[in-house]
């Protein structure tokens, strides 16, 4: 009983780390508009600065996505809090657009060392039983990092001084409890090798792991491709077309799609994984006829509930897919087919967000976001009919 108590405090606090590490990714999401307003980029720009995150999350993904497999799971961690705090000093130091590409792409590096590594950790640390408990613990703590450094960032930029400054000064200190919790807890893996052994990832997977990897990594592609969407434009939307200058504001209805996506993974456990997936893209399905909604009349309203439902969705999904996939990994494969889930879910993010700001300068921000939604719309019913033809298998 010591030992199941010990496991899950240890799971609880690398979930921390995680959660920490995550936040410093999403922090920036409220203020682009001021930094729009200091160094006079256009939408597109933040698009591409927004994006410029997940090539560094998919660069890392394939080039040491395994790295923590062969090294062990600390100094892959401690590696990604390094890259963490030099995006934060980054965005404290910007005087131009090029300190913002590199705080982006730092924060990418961190993001990608710490997906699969971190996902793994927390699952190694759970006592024997615990592993649906400890996916959610990690897929929470991923996306509940996520809603919460849009908030810390809207909060302390309408309410506090040196709004473009202390969001990050704060998570510069969090980084570094961050890193004296992370050298507390043990290692998990049992016979760590040098770095030099470590071989980019090759895109073959375990035979076991096939059968579910194809309709859960694309359904959990759809979440992220939302979410990048979401997370990247709706505070220029709130403020261009429904004058919501409250910074606060964008960072809340930002942060409410992701803890709500922490509420459908915690749905998972109860409904099962197979029908988590294709009840997630119906979720998402909705979310994004309630954006397109918005879009249209300009309804506050629409926006939130869009966040909400959409949250919901991705959360059956992005949890749903990453128990299926985890639980049919080998243990010694298991940062590695995590990190290749990553790689698609992010390069959903990455590429429909750039879409949006290319067609954002000839057909304007409204027009550019119902073309997404329609694409989106098509990705989404092709993957829940693929789902229900082919529901994925987990115990979980």
């Amino acid at each position: 009983m010591d030992g199941d108590r010990r496991g899950w405090h240890q799971c609880l606090l690398s979930g921390a780390v995680f959660a920490v590490c995550m936040a410093g990714t999403t922090l920036p999401t409220p203020l682009y508009g001021l930094y729009q307003e200091k160094f006079g980029f256009s939408e597109l720009t933040v698009t591409v600065v927004y994006a410029v995150y997940a090539f560094g999350v998919i660069g890392v993904l394939l080039l040491v996505g395994n790295a923590s497999d062969a090294v062990g799971r600390r100094p892959v961690l401690l590696s990604g809090l390094g890259f963490a705090a030099a995006s934060a000093v980054c965005f404290l130091c910007a005087t131009g657009l090029g300190w913002l590409y590199a705080g982006r792409l730092l924060s990418g590096l961190s993001a990608g060392l710490f997906t699969g590594a971190a996902t793994a950790y927390v699952m190694d640390l759970a006592p024997n039983g615990g592993a649906s408990r400890a996916t959610f613990v990690a897929t929470a703590a991923n996306i509940g990092g996520l809603g919460f450094g849009p908030l810390l960032a809207g909060l302390l930029a309408q309410y506090a001084a040196w709004p473009l400054y202390l969001p990050f000064a704060v998570h510069l200190v969090l980084v570094v409890g961050s890193a004296a919790v992370l050298l507390r807890l043990p290692e998990t893996v049992r016979e760590p090798r040098p770095l030099s052994t470590v071989r980019p990832q090759r895109p073959g997977l375990p035979i076991q792991v096939r059968a579910v990897f194809v309709p859960a990594a694309t359904a959990s592609m759809v979440g992220f491709a939302l979410f990048g969407v979401f997370t990247s434009v709706s505070p220029a939307f709130l403020a261009h077309s429904l004058h919501v200058d409250n910074h606060a504001v964008s960072g809340l209805v930002v942060a409410l799609a992701f803890f709500a996506s922490t509420a459908g993974q915690l749905a998972v456990g109860r409904i099962g994984v197979a029908r988590s997936l294709p009840l997630g893209c119906a979720g998402l399905l909705a979310a994004l006829a309630l954006l397109a909604g918005a879009l249209r009349w300009d309804l506050l309203p629409l926006v939130v509930l869009s966040a909400i439902v959409g949250g919901g969705g991705q959360g059956l999904t992005f949890r749903g897919a990453l128990s299926a996939v985890a639980e049919a990994s080998p243990p010694d494969r298991r940062a590695a087919v995590i990190s290749a889930l990553f790689v698609v879910a992010y390069a959903g993010i990455s590429v429909p967000v750039i879409g949006v700001g290319l067609l954002t300068g000839p057909i304007g921000l409204e027009g550019a976001g119902l073309v997404f939604i329609a694409c989106m719309a098509v990705l989404i019913s092709s993957a829940a009919a693929y789902l229900l033809r082919r529901p994925v298998r987990a115990t979980t």
